[in-house]
Parts: C-alpha cells; sequence; structure tokens
C-alpha cells in the first residue's frame, strides 16, 4: 500500500556478507536515510499524450463543410478529430417465433422446432439479462436496488425478489463448472489461501447479523483463485477442505492455519509481505531498527524483481545466490538485537513474528515457483471488501456460497484478461 512504501537510498543495496556486523547495519541505513533526503526531487516528466483509441471500435463519421460559396475551391485535404462515444445500455424483446407444421393430408401428427435451452425456463429474462445483472452486482459492485433503479429510467417495472431470483438462477448453473474447477485446484501442489468476513442476514442471534467467511484458495502458478463460504474462521473449515491436500501451502501468520502446517504432507511457506508489515507498524516505536528490517526485506524484493522473468529452476538459482546471504544475515541480526528490546513492544512483536516463522519465511528458497509472499490471494480479495461496501450482506448462507461461486469465476477472468460478460 502506497501509506507502507519504504524509500531505499538510491545508489545501491547494503552490504550484507554471511558474517554480519549489526552495528554496521544500522549505521548504513542511517547513512542512506541521508542521502535519500539529500537527493534532488525527481524532474517532472513531459505528458505523454493521450492514448490511441481502440481500433476494434465502430466507427461514425461526420463531415463539416465551411460555411460559404464553395463553387469556387477545391478540396485540398482534411483535418480529422476523434472522440469517444457511448450509448446507454439498449434493451430489446427476444421474440422467438416456432413454426407450427401439419401433414397436407390432415393425418398423422404436427412438427414444430425445440424451443432452445434457456437460463431459466419459462421465464422473462435472457441470458444477457441475467448475465448482465451478475456482472453489475460481483464485478461492478452494484446493489439490485441500484440496478432496479436503472431499469426504471426505461420504463421496465421488475420486482425487486424477481431480479433477486434471476442473479440466482444463473448462479446455480455455474455450480457443475465451478465443482469441475475445485476438484482441479485440489491436485495442485502449490497453493495459497486466505480469508475475508462476509456478514449473513440469516442468524441464529437476534438482532444481529452472523458474520460468516469467504476463504480463499489461489493456484498462483495457474492464476486460478477458488472461494468458499465457511460459516466461521475456525481452522478446521480450511483443515476439512484440504484434507486431500498435499504440497506447498502458504498463509499469513493466523493461528488458524497452524495444524494443517504440521500435516507432514504439508510443507507451509510465510509470507514476507506481512512480515514486512508488522515492522512497517514498528516504525513509531523503534525507527532504526524497523527501517534497518524494512531496508533488507526491500533486497529479497528487488531480487525477485530481477528474477521474475527466469524460468523456475534459474530462479532457484538466483535466490540461493542473491537472497540467501540477504536471509542469513537478517535472520543473524534479528537474533542479535531480540535480547536488548522489549517484547510486548511493536518492534518486539515483529521481531518475534520473524523468529517464531523463521522456517516458514526461509522456505521459498526451495523451489523456483514459490511466491515470496501471499500477496495474489489478497488481490483476488480485494473485490469483496469493495462489493460488501455496496450490498452490505448476503441473505443467507446459500446465497453466500452463489457469491463465492462467481466470485471465483471473476477472478480468474481478471488474471487472463478476460471479459467477465463474455
Amino acid at each position: 500500500q502506497k501509506r507502507e512504501r519504504f524509500l531505499s537510498y538510491p545508489d545501491g543495496q547494503l552490504s550484507l556478507p554471511f558474517e554480519v556486523d549489526t552495528a554496521q547495519i544500522e549505521a548504513e541505513v542511517l547513512e542512506a536515510k541521508k542521502e535519500r533526503e539529500a537527493s534532488k526531487p525527481k524532474e517532472k516528466k513531459s505528458h505523454p499524450g493521450r492514448l490511441a483509441l481502440p481500433t476494434h471500435l465502430e466507427i461514425r463519421e461526420t463531415t463539416i463543410e465551411p460555411e460559404g460559396d464553395l463553387s469556387e475551391m477545391i478540396c485540398i485535404g482534411q483535418e480529422i478529430t476523434e472522440e469517444l462515444e457511448g450509448e446507454p445500455a439498449k434493451y430489446y424483446i427476444h421474440r422467438i417465433i416456432r413454426k407450427k407444421y401439419a401433414p397436407k393430408s390432415g393425418q398423422g401428427t404436427f412438427k414444430i422446432a425445440e424451443l432452445p435451452d434457456r437460463v431459466i425456463e419459462k421465464g422473462m429474462a435472457g441470458a444477457s439479462i441475467i448475465t448482465q445483472a451478475i456482472v453489475d452486482k460481483y464485478v461492478d459492485h452494484l446493489p439490485i436496488y441500484r440496478q432496479l433503479q436503472r431499469f426504471a429510467r426505461e420504463g421496465i417495472e421488475i420486482k425487486e425478489a424477481t431480479l433477486y431470483n434471476w442473479v440466482q438462477k444463473g448462479l446455480e448453473k455455474l455450480e457443475i463448472l465451478y465443482d469441475y474447477q475445485w476438484n482441479l485446484l485440489l491436485q495442485k501442489g502449490y497453493l495459497q489461501v486466505d480469508e475475508t468476513t462476509i456478514k449473513i442476514l440469516e442468524s441464529e442471534k437476534k438482532n444481529a447479523a452472523h458474520l460468516g467467511y469467504f476463504w480463499v484458495y489461489n493456484d498462483p502458478v495457474g492464476k486460478t483463485p477458488m472461494f468458499r463460504y465457511e460459516k466461521g474462521r475456525s481452522g478446521m473449515f480450511v483443515s476439512e477442505q484440504l484434507r486431500k491436500f498435499q504440497g506447498f501451502l502458504q498463509t499469513d501468520g493466523y493461528a488458524g492455519y497452524e495444524k494443517l502446517a504440521t500435516k507432514k504432507e504439508i510443507i507451509h511457506l510465510g509470507c514476507w509481505a506481512h512480515l514486512r508489515r508488522e515492522f512497517d507498524k514498528a516504525l513509531p516505536n523503534d525507527k532504526l531498527k524497523a527501517e534497518t528490517a524494512l531496508q533488507m526485506i526491500q533486497q529479497l524484493y528487488q531480487v525477485e524483481k530481477e528474477a521474475k522473468e527466469l524460468d523456475f529452476e534459474q530462479r532457484k538459482e538466483y535466490r540461493l545466490e542473491k537472497s540467501l546471504p540477504i536471509l542469513n544475515a537478517f535472520f543473524k541480526w534479528i537474533a542479535h538485537q531480540n535480547a536488548q528490546i522489549l517484547p510486548k513492544s511493536q518492534i518486539g512483536k515483529a521481531f518475534n513474528y520473524a523468529i517464531k516463522r523463521y522456517d516458514s519465511l526461509m522456505a521459498y528458497l526451495v523451489n523456483g515457483e514459490l511466491k515470496i509472499d501471499n500477496n495474489s490471494v489478497e488481490n483476488a480479495i480485494r473485490p469483496v471488501a469493495i462489493g460488501r461496501k455496496n450490498y452490505l450482506f448476503c441473505k443467507t448462507h446459500e446465497s453466500a456460497q452463489r457469491a463465492a461461486i462467481i466470485y471465483s469465476f471473476m477472478a480468474i477472468c481478471k488474471n487472463y484478461n478476460v471479459n467477465p460478460f463474455e
């Protein structure tokens, strides 16, 4: 996040040998800060100009002639100005006409074509209207009542319960595809997991909504995040869903994952973004130590940036060459400083977070496919946070699971640059 950005000094990295001098590291951080503050601000770049308009759009031309008598003049050229225009959503009635035929002899049965498959049998909504309602709610975060207002402006009266039913029936059609995709996901050897809240009106508590959870299971290599709704945040939910999973599992520091991480079939990976966040919080508490940690973590991310285009095996070798010395220096510095700080202070909590998760934070070095953090699963969750600010809650536990289905496919569409409406 922008508020968490940490700017290193401009002329390179800190010196971090295996036999690290912790005092030297802190001295270099102070020097880096002075150089950063003394550096001149970057010159403003000239404006690159407006972006070109898409070439796939329809072109409608308007030709304007000068005023006055042009009979004694010839055209020597033209000037073209382009602007982007659009039309509001256009509704129409799709009338399906099936002609009936009967034998001329009057004997036998008549013939009529089969009615094409429809999303809602005997319903008045076509596939495009149902699709638009789903995309509006779960991609553009437009609650149902706002969609009804848009229909009303076009003189189309639809009851709220009717539109909710259309969305429900549309999502139910995707269940079989969702189950298939979920089974594929569990066969992967590397998953990331995170969770976020969703309020449910259906509740055992009087005058209070139930607090449910969307659990997100992400394949970062295949870029296929899958959402599942559960009634709580207990680790037993994720343990049940991943009972047959084997491989690398990357999570944040939530205790609910700890039991799952002890299974011999699973290698647990930590998240450096979450550790970094702990040190960012500690800046007001102990700025020197926090900045020292942030500086070293920033170097790890610089290595990731440099290794981004390498294949998995090359990335593993590059990390061992570049990141391993930094990691050794970092944890040696942590161990040296830990005895000198208050454990309950914010910087103490950051140190304890790192020490407790030493193995899982180092584990990403063993395979070039593995990520340094689980930011990609957090990115998949972000639309949920925006959506619930608009529609606020789901009505039932079943509707929350249907929302999980569409959030899964919308996230995959986004990762692969696919128009979700299509």
